[in-house]
């Protein structure tokens, strides 16, 4: 089950069938699509709110050493042949079994500068954007608060960038998904909506956690057995 939200509160809540045909949600991923992807400037700003643990215990940056298929097959042999006495490994098929609960959010009243450096001391590559009330209004995308070539010739029209509203950038409507939803359906919504990864809220809206393609992708070497298809 999916549902999306954007600046007026929720838009959409149905199967991954429904949300292929929104066409607000189609729209916002065509233009992010086709915007080009600027260099990451170093940036730090004060003020910004935290949801999760402090700077000094937030998640490790991406880009790590990349998992090696040998590391995937002994994940999976290990799974296969553990017998009577070892502590059962459980299938893994819903969001809620690998989804981070580790959870960054940008209020939304926030700059771009400020949400860079958000990101930057988290460590991500994405957070969802709440409002005054905790709820999810949009995704806030890395990639998506570095200014193009025009806005670096010169420095004020570099700060006028940094200082522009997250609301100006971010993606929105975004999706978010339910914790039981199948993480094959999350997978597919990931790759229709070019997006790196979604929210998670329950029945009510309320944010638990936020699923990533590298959550995903690590599952596939470390968490075996990682079941696609139940």
């Amino acid at each position: 089950m999916f549902t999306v939200y954007g600046l007026n509160g929720r838009v959409f809540s149905g199967r991954l069938e429904g949300l292929r045909e929104l066409s607000p949600v189609q729209a916002v991923s065509r233009v992010r699509a086709i915007e080009p992807v600027q260099a990451d400037p170093a940036l730090q700003a004060p003020g910004v709110l935290l949801a999760g643990p402090a700077p000094d215990t937030a998640l490790p940056a991406l880009g790590g050493a990349e998992p090696r298929p040998s590391d995937a097959l002994a994940a999976y042999q290990q799974a296969q042949s553990m017998g009577e006495g070892t502590a059962e490994r459980h299938v893994l098929s819903l969001v809620e079994q690998l989804m981070s609960r580790r959870l960054h959010t940008v209020p939304l009243q926030s700059t771009l500068a400020q949400g860079l450096a958000l990101l930057s001391r988290a460590g991500v590559g994405q957070a969802p954007v709440v409002n005054a009330h905790g709820r999810l209004v949009g995704l806030l995308l890395r990639a998506d608060l570095l200014p193009g070539p025009q806005h670096l010739e010169d420095s004020q029209a570099w700060l006028d960038w940094l200082d522009q509203p997250v609301a100006q950038v971010m993606w929105s409507p975004v999706p978010a998904a339910r914790p039981d939803t199948p993480i094959r359906e999350v997978a597919q919504a990931l790759l229709d909506l070019r997006l790196p990864g979604l929210p998670v809220v329950d029945e009510y809206g309320n944010m638990l956690g936020f699923l990533s393609r590298s959550d995903i992708l690590r599952a596939l070497t470390r968490e075996a057995p990682l079941d696609l298809w139940t």
